[in-house]
């Protein structure tokens, strides 16, 4: 019976009919949900989040040596951290088939950059697949290993935010098991000496060859001919939607699936056999496949006329390539400004109101990190002033604190990041504070999950992917190992102890001691989660007006003619607000 489902939960149901057995990830918008959706296929598949990409990398390779089907999944820049491993994998081959995915997100929706994942197909020189709808997401994965396979090679499989979100139809098949091969030492193979690798590089460069060859025959490449149609369209993933809701039965097409290495050959035969007036080459971000074209000597139309940033679609496509603008239409309605903000009682909210102070009055410096509290740049706490990546908090906060050294500049550096952040790629760059003797202060902000992507679990949370109980990785004995003489530990909702806690963790810097902070209080949203009923209410007759509850930045509180008021929709109880009011304008209330 076809089920609909999101190319995401069609990946994943893939996995589970092409015989995987071994499957990483570390989660991130827009891949998260084809790892979540795996632990249904527990008896057959192992799956698991790794503490980051280049982890889930090299474990799912470390599956394919041993002679499984594996496979490791991120976001885009995820492919960054993970790229190491990728490239050697590359020249090196697999045991069973190994299939990578990069879920590009054009338009930036969850993402500091909209970079083009195709690029790591050609630069590592390994086979890419792009499906186009959640049927094809399902079809591929076995397709992506029999490629893998058959070629010895890792298959890079790419989707897009819009194909990982939307829905299509799939029917569902049954698990094709593929065994798992004995392993067998093979040296030369997979131990990557220059010597080793000197000898793959032209096994590389004669894949490459073949798999040219391959794409050219592949059907997973196709023509979907309209007689008479004088336009051509060359188009792949979600771009092959876009273009035929726009063009319907006016042009011809040539759906690529297979994108590296292009089948040249084959579209060359498909633009010169219909003679078209015009021969479009329409793709999300990069000119990836336009330049391949032109450079084989197709003319084509392609970034000339279609945009080469943001997310495209097909109202878009038909302004730029037809001149067609859609009719709009003014309502007489101003929609409210929403701005991301901390939730109501998030635990970080005390934290940067705390730093705020000092870096208002030109005392602190807070390099920021990639997570719910990256919204600690945000008005009114408008404490982190960086973020560049993730695990970047600590390491340029390292930096600028050296400069401010030598500079004479006072001002104190904090580094900050979440708990699942540290573990992914922030244990190197405490260790780069307190070996290099940087004036850094690291603050880890442990909220007991991994918040920002969806709630997934992490080595600090003692649960598995798969529902199982985890040794806990402690935070605090971690910052100890790498030399931080004192680590601070605090509830951040108590803002006296917080204020307390940034001013000892200073002090002790200043003597020349590496002293760490570390938040702890759980996010409020986690599934399960034993919250005291309260909220907070004011008392309008004590109100001044004065305005210091709106400097914490919470939702629930907001300004009324006579006084602040609180939605009690919203409130969690906190008593962030409370500490902050200088009039005793505002009480905690239990609620039965």
């Amino acid at each position: 019976m076809k089920k609909l489902l999101t190319g995401n939960e069609a990946i994943a149901r893939g996995l589970y009919e092409a015989g995987a057995v071994f499957a990483s990830a570390y989660p991130g918008t827009p891949s998260t949900e084809i790892l979540e959706n795996l632990p249904q296929y527990s008896a057959d598949i192992y799956s698991e989040w790794a503490p980051n990409e280049k982890v889930a990398v090299e474990a799912a390779y470390g599956a394919s040596i041993a002679g499984a089907r594996s496979f490791a999944a991120m976001k885009h820049v995820g492919l960054n951290v993970a790229a190491d491993p990728l490239f050697t994998a590359a020249y090196n081959g697999v045991g069973g088939g190994f299939v990578l995915l990069s879920a590009d997100d054009p338009g930036m929706h969850s993402s500091q950059n909209e970079q083009d994942n195709r690029h790591y197909a050609r630069a590592a020189k390994i086979p890419m697949l792009e499906p186009a709808d959640s049927g094809e997401c399902r079809d591929f994965v076995a397709e992506a290993f029999r490629i893998s396979e058959e070629f010895n090679t890792p298959a890079l499989l790419r989707v897009t935010t819009r194909i990982s979100h939307s829905k299509s139809l799939v029917e569902p098949g049954e698990r094709t098991e593929a065994p798992v091969k004995k392993y067998e030492r093979d040296i030369v193979k997979y131990v990557s000496t220059p010597a080793n690798a000197m000898r793959h590089h032209p096994e590389v460069e004669q894949r490459m060859a073949d798999l040219a060859e391959y794409s050219n025959a592949s059907k997973l490449n196709y023509e979907e001919i309209n007689e008479g149609a004088k336009i051509g369209v060359i188009a792949a993933s979600v771009c092959r939607q876009y273009a035929k809701e726009v063009f319907g039965e006016a042009a011809s097409y040539f759906h690529v699936g297979l994108s590296y290495p292009l089948p040249i050959r084959r579209i060359r035969e498909f633009a010169k056999a219909q003679a078209f007036e015009t021969l479009y080459v329409i793709e999300e971000l990069d000119p990836f496949m336009e330049d391949a074209l032109k450079a084989a000597g197709i003319d084509c139309i392609g970034k000339e006329k279609v945009p080469a940033v943001g997310e495209l679609n097909p109202q878009i496509l038909a302004e730029a390539l037809l001149g067609q603008t859609a009719e709009t239409k003014e309502v007489d309605a101003e929609a409210a400004a929403r701005p991301p903000v901390l939730c109501a009682g998030c635990p970080h909210r005390g934290f940067f109101y705390e730093l705020s102070k000092g870096v208002s009055k030109g005392k602190y410096v807070v390099s920021g990190d990639i997570g719910c509290y990256t919204l600690g740049s945000a008005p009114p706490l408008s404490a982190i002033e960086s973020c560049v990546c993730m695990g970047g908090g600590f390491t340029v906060a390292a930096g600028m604190a050296q400069v401010f050294a030598r500079t004479g500049d006072e001002r104190v550096v904090f580094g900050v990041m979440g708990d699942s952040t540290f573990l992914h790629s922030g244990i190197t760059g405490a260790a780069e504070i307190v070996y290099n003797g940087a004036k850094v202060i690291p603050c880890v902000l442990d909220n007991s999950i991994t918040a920002m992507t969806g709630h997934q679990d992490n080595p600090a949370t003692g649960r598995t992917l798969m529902g199982g109980e985890a040794p806990v990785v402690s935070i605090v004995s971690v910052l100890k190992a790498v030399g931080f003489a004192k680590v601070i530990t605090v509830d951040p909702q108590d803002l006296a102890a917080m204020e307390a806690a940034v001013e000892e963790a200073v002090a002790t810097v200043a003597e020349g001691t590496p002293a760490a902070l570390v938040t702890q209080r759980p996010c409020v949203l986690i599934k399960g989660l034993k919250l005291e009923k309260a909220t907070c209410a004011v008392d309008e007759a004590k109100c001044k007006l004065c305005k210091m509850c709106i400097k914490v930045g919470c939702p629930a509180v907001v300004m009324e003619e006579k006084s602040a008021s609180i939605d009690q929709t919203l409130c969690t109880g906190c008593t962030v607000c409370q500490q902050v009011c200088p009039f005793g304008a505002i009480t905690k209330e239990t609620n039965q």
